[in-house]
């Protein structure tokens, strides 16, 4: 149920010290001010400077002006968020972001427990019009995580469940400051599509719409968690690397289940659905000796290695040393 921001903050509570991630806009200031007031000399702020825009350095200025007076300590990142050909620039400066702070945690530059993070409501509607709009899988579907662990840290989205608008209308009360970033409202951006066409018709059609698609994206994380749970247990049975008999013996959408499982926690590999419907019909085809595997699945491949399957990323050794490699 979509919630106002003063309750969200009173039922935030995070393992201390604190540090929000603030890039100076609207939600992130709201945040940060809250949190200051809350746990006074135990929250600092985390801004990456994705080195994007001209207005960049601007953005830096504006954050430490801001600290100051709230006497939150600031600790700066700057790193290139530029994309590689075929990502997404969203993808690419959230990747950088990610890094960032975890580079601030595994060398000891921020002495904090938490990461907080000042996505809302709002943002959760529209990763998972994305993710439909993708063909997404259970994964995309459960949109964003209210809480989860990177790097040693403790990562929260305290303000999921409040409206972008609540966050403005509690943020103008308090007559404080932020900054609109022009990329925001910039169009040729996805999510800047659904934030300004889709989400206004949304409201109209269906106003209680980010409680109940919040709903649906529950449903589905709580499905994914079930099937990973599954995907362990078949792992463990059959193996690993897996054996191609073990394989063989599970139906089609357990076998898509543990493969994705074994791909990704393994490899840190996602197979699109051309390459694991693919992998699943050379498995199937594998019955005798003289049969060979080798598929492009990710960056790298899936190949037969006597009776087990096997992934390698040639990438990395030219020409190639890895024992596995076929």
């Amino acid at each position: 149920m979509t919630r106002t921001f003063e309750q969200a903050i009173a039922d935030f509570a995070p393992t201390l010290p604190l540090a929000v991630a603030y890039s100076g806009g609207a939600d992130s200031t709201a945040l940060l001010l809250a949190c200051a007031r809350k746990w006074p000399g135990q929250v600092a702020a985390v801004h990456v400077h994705h080195g994007l825009q001209a207005a960049g350095d601007d953005f830096e200025r504006h954050c430490r002006a801001v600290c100051a007076t709230l006497q939150v300590p600031l600790v700066v990142q700057k790193v290139d968020a530029r994309h590689a050909p075929g990502q997404s620039p969203e993808a690419a400066a959230r990747h950088a972001r990610y890094q960032a702070i975890d580079a601030l945690a595994l060398h000891g530059q921020a002495a904090v427990q938490t990461i907080a993070i000042a996505q809302h409501a709002d943002d959760q509607i529209e990763t998972l019009l994305l993710a439909l709009s993708r063909g997404a899988g259970l994964p995309g579907l459960s949109a964003m995580a209210a809480q989860w662990q990177r790097a040693g840290l403790t990562y929260c989205r305290p303000l999921l469940q409040v409206s972008g608008q609540a966050i403005r209308d509690w943020l103008q009360a308090q007559g404080a400051r932020f900054i609109e970033d022009p990329s925001n409202v910039d169009e040729r951006f996805t999510r800047n599509r659904i934030r300004a066409r889709l989400m206004p018709a949304l409201q109209a059609t269906f106003p209680q719409f980010r409680d109940t698609f919040a709903r649906s994206s529950r449903h589905a994380a709580q499905a994914q968690a079930l099937l990973q749970e599954v995907a362990a247990e078949d792992l463990a049975r059959i193996g690993v690397p897996p054996d191609i008999k073990a394989l063989q013996a599970l139906s089609t959408p357990r076998l898509a289940n543990v493969l994705r499982h074994w791909l990704l926690g393994v490899h840190q590999v996602t197979p699109t659905s051309a390459q694991l419907a693919a992998l699943m019909a050379q498995i199937a085809a594998c019955r005798t000796r003289a049969h060979q595997m080798h598929l492009k699945v990710g960056q790298g491949f899936c190949f037969r290695r006597g009776k087990v399957l096997d992934w390698y990323n040639p990438r990395p050794l030219s020409p190639c040393s890895n024992p596995s490699c076929p």
